[in-house]
């Protein structure tokens, strides 16, 4: 039970590595906070957790509207007193080039990407410097380091995810929270799928990317979850600033 007795936010908890994060942190005993826009899909996942013995609450909320993700998190304290761990899973990747990318499409991409991952930790850093104890988790991307086509947006808004994620590890080190960024490479998520839908030949664009890591296959969101739970948890105390690519060997080839 690496997180027994911790309370742990997690955005974007609805599918993917959010909701694969959030079964493996309520297996090892962490109470949860859920957020996410897509309220169904949440219901179900608090439904199930909620089953199993494991202490939940749900908000369906976007990550980057004004005042909610100080409002969601006060809602965690108000319940448990407490925030322990906080992991940004929230993204949205909508393709495009330069020159095919709206304005409106790039502003989405970084109020959802960036800004979300801004104010929640900054909605969550004064509780953890209340306890002289944190750990904020980013989600960032291989693409970050290794540059991609046609999701200009993204990239950027993951490469902006880094910097930040350093920037925050050093201003808040003395205060005893840890920030480290997850460099994920093709997960086996709806994102990624819908990703693959925009190809002119998606099965074509689905083999390229399996190709495109040495070990042979598309990741699965369980494995980046693993790693989360790593940097979530004690065995981490010494790690901050860290960019742990899962990645199936995408940056190393």
């Amino acid at each position: 039970m690496r997180l027994a007795d911790k309370v742990a936010v997690i955005t974007g908890a609805a599918s993917g590595i959010g909701q694969a994060s959030a079964r493996l942190f309520a297996a090892n005993g962490a109470r949860l906070l859920l957020v996410d826009r897509e309220a169904a899909l949440l219901e179900d996942l608090a439904t199930e957790l909620r089953a199993q013995g494991h202490e939940c609450l749900v908000r369906a909320s976007d990550v980057a509207a004004p005042g909610s993700a100080d409002a969601d998190a006060g809602a965690a304290l108000e319940a448990w007193g407490r925030i322990d761990v906080l992991l940004t899973a929230a993204g949205i990747s909508p393709g495009g080039t330069a020159t095919t990318t709206s304005i409106e499409t790039w502003q989405a991409v970084m109020r959802t990407n960036v800004e979300g991952t801004w104010l929640w930790a900054r909605a969550v850093i004064p509780a953890m410097q209340a306890r002289r104890a944190g750990s904020i988790i980013t989600i960032a991307s291989q693409l970050a380091r290794a540059g991609g086509r046609n999701n200009i947006a993204y990239i950027t808004s993951k490469g902006a995810i880094l910097a930040m994620t350093k920037t925050m590890a050093l201003d808040y080190a003395p205060d005893g929270i840890r920030v480290n960024a997850l460099l994920p490479g093709a997960i086996e998520t709806p994102l990624l799928r819908r990703s693959f839908g925009r190809a002119a030949d998606p099965d074509a664009a689905r083999e390229a990317s399996r190709a495109r890591h040495p070990l042979g296959r598309l990741g699965r969101p369980e494995e980046v979850a693993d790693a989360a739970l790593y940097l979530a948890g004690d065995a981490a105390a010494f790690t901050t600033g860290l960019e742990l690519a899962v990645d199936g060997g995408w940056l190393a080839g």
